[in-house]
């Protein structure tokens, strides 16, 4: 994995140009062709006027209008391969890099962004394109130069005073508009940020808003979402700002440019330097080399632009992996499948815990920041030295085995379900397993009526994040897909807190039936009685610490706190 350093705006800007160094650099060229041909128009019409208009030659007037069509050939179909070859290159690189930013964020290693899933989205729909617009913006900066530097010779050849005004000229004012440049950055920088912290911010209300109507807060979140709305408004403003000054101003300074040089040129047409066909020449081109200089000024908003998000795509794709796998394999399963000894994460204290084969172990959490520190640490989204103890899978030390050894054991169902788009048979589906297996885990999640209420049973289509479904019917859907992959060792979290008690007793009938047996483990962390009473035995955490076990019935016998946290 390369470092972060290496991943800096420069450094990320660098490493597009390079990939698509052959499309951009045909495309350059054609594009260049394409300016030269532009400001050769000019000249062109000099000639036309001073070679045949002037002297009224027919033949040189039909040799000077072949010359014209011949040139706006070669410039309008340069600007068709160029323009097409670089348009190319961007498509091909945005796709690149959104693979690239795809491929990092989903990494089982995880990743130290500190990005939220809606700043990842954000970075990956939108940062990744504009990015990759520093291709558009060297072509187009190479051919707006090319320009510039063919108006300059050909106002040499006819005045050199006038044609060394232009060269000096034309690098003070583009040296002048790129003083602008860190301003357009930060703003853009800024602007990118308040975006993607809106989307963040969606993203998380949307997939909440059941919950968030269930407890009456849906008000508070609109008005929370309307103040970052309203920030990112502000910021997006502030950097238009920006930019609309540096467009003003690159069309000032246009303007004087282009009026200074016709003025000289009119003035040396009066003082018979020069001739007619010279001076339409010098006017037109002075008019012409308005176009090149703001689009020099225009590509430093765009190389700044592109910089701005070339920075959040380098933070992604030069964030270190989360965790650092070991490895060791497994031996084979052990009659402890999973333990925990000493552990202490957030706020876990001094965990100790065993999971037995064939056996099921209901987790009961007083505070529910216990159960999301200990299901955060089992899914293995903590480094190593992030945590105190020790993990232990069939004996070995969780942070010494392989990805592979730890995914092909352990798979640990969050209480958010993910289910997407698709049918319930791709939702539910292992690459071995077949319909019979998947109505066996239907049937021990408590979920065959989500088939057999729809005519197409397994085909039946969801829509992204399985909103077509009822939470109830989400949770079990993502249990029978844990269910139907059938892990050595599966950890549950608040599996049934959206069902309803009948269902919640077939679910645990089921649950038991599915991973009773063998050499399976299972680690339940619930409040629900049915999911308790159907475990071989219960451990109850209370800050941070076991300081109980038993089964079920026991431990509500004894413990009024217990009874309390369970009993609905």
């Amino acid at each position: 994995m390369a470092a972060a350093g290496e991943f800096t705006a420069s450094a990320v800007q660098r490493r597009i140009l390079r990939r698509q160094r052959a499309r951009v650099g045909v495309s350059v060229v054609f594009l260049c062709s394409h300016q030269a041909a532009e400001a050769l128009v000019p000249v062109m019409i000099g000639v036309v006027i001073d070679r045949a208009i002037r002297t009224s030659d027919t033949r040189a007037l039909l040799l000077s209008l072949a010359g014209l069509a011949l040139l706006f050939t070669v410039l309008t179909f340069s600007y068709f391969f160029g323009a097409r070859l670089g348009y190319a290159a961007v498509e091909h690189e945005s796709h690149t890099t959104r693979v690239e930013i795809a491929r990092r964020a989903l990494d089982p290693r995880g990743q130290r962004s500190g990005l939220r899933d809606g700043e990842l989205l954000s970075v990956t729909a939108s940062d990744a394109e504009i990015s990759t617009l520093v291709l558009r913006a060297a072509g187009i900066a190479a051919a707006a130069t090319t320009a510039l530097v063919v108006s300059a010779i050909a106002l040499l050849v006819v005045d050199v005073p006038l044609g060394l005004g232009v060269l000096l000229g034309v690098p003070l004012v583009v040296l002048a508009l790129q003083r602008l440049a860190p301003l357009l950055t930060r703003r853009s920088e800024a602007q990118q940020e308040a975006l993607a912290g809106t989307t963040a911010l969606a993203v998380d209300l949307v997939s909440g808003l059941r919950v968030l109507r269930g407890i009456g807060a849906q008000d508070h979140a609109a008005r929370r979402y309307a103040a970052a709305s309203a920030h990112a408004l502000g910021v997006t403003l502030r950097a238009a700002n920006s930019k609309g000054l540096h467009q003003g101003l690159t069309t000032a300074v246009n303007g004087l440019f282009l009026a200074a040089v016709a003025g000289t040129a009119g003035w040396l047409a009066l003082r018979g330097r020069l001739t007619l066909g010279e001076l339409a020449t010098v006017v037109l081109l002075a008019q012409f080399i308005a176009e090149p200089v703001g689009t020099l000024g225009w590509c430093v908003q765009l190389f700044a632009t592109a910089k701005a998000s070339a920075t959040r795509v380098g933070r992604v794709l030069g964030a270190q992996p989360l965790v650092t796998p070991g490895t060791a394999g497994l031996p084979g399963p052990s009659d402890t499948r999973l333990a925990l000894d000493g552990v202490g994460y957030g706020n876990l204290g001094d965990v100790t815990l065993r999971v037995r084969a064939g056996e099921v172990v209901g987790v009961v959490a007083y505070d529910p920041r216990d159960a999301d520190a200990l299901v955060t640490l089992l899914s293995g989204r903590v480094p190593r030295d992030g945590y105190r103890g020790t993990v232990r899978i069939d004996g070995v030390p969780a942070e010494t085995l392989t990805l592979d050894a730890v995914r092909g054991t352990l798979l640990v169902e969050q209480h958010d379900v993910a289910l997407f788009e698709g049918t319930l048979r791709t939702n539910l589906a292992t690459r071995t397993a077949g319909d019979d297996h998947l109505l066996t885990a239907l049937r021990h999640a408590g979920a065959t009526d989500v088939i057999e209420t729809h005519p197409d049973g397994l085909d039946r289509e969801l829509t992204e994040r399985g909103a077509n479904l009822s939470g109830g019917q989400r949770q079990r859907i993502g249990l029978a897909r844990a269910l139907a992959a059938d892990p050595p060792v599966l950890i549950l979290h608040e599996p049934t807190t959206s069902v309803d008690a009948v269902t919640e007793g077939l679910v645990a009938d089921g649950l038991t039936a599915a991973r009773g047996t063998g050499a399976r483990g299972t680690l339940v962390i619930t409040s629900s009685p049915a999911l308790l009473r159907a475990a071989d035995r219960v451990a109850v955490l209370d800050g941070g610490r076991v300081v109980a076990e038993g089964t079920h019935d026991a431990l509500a016998a004894a413990d009024a706190r217990y009874r309390e946290a369970v009993i609905r």
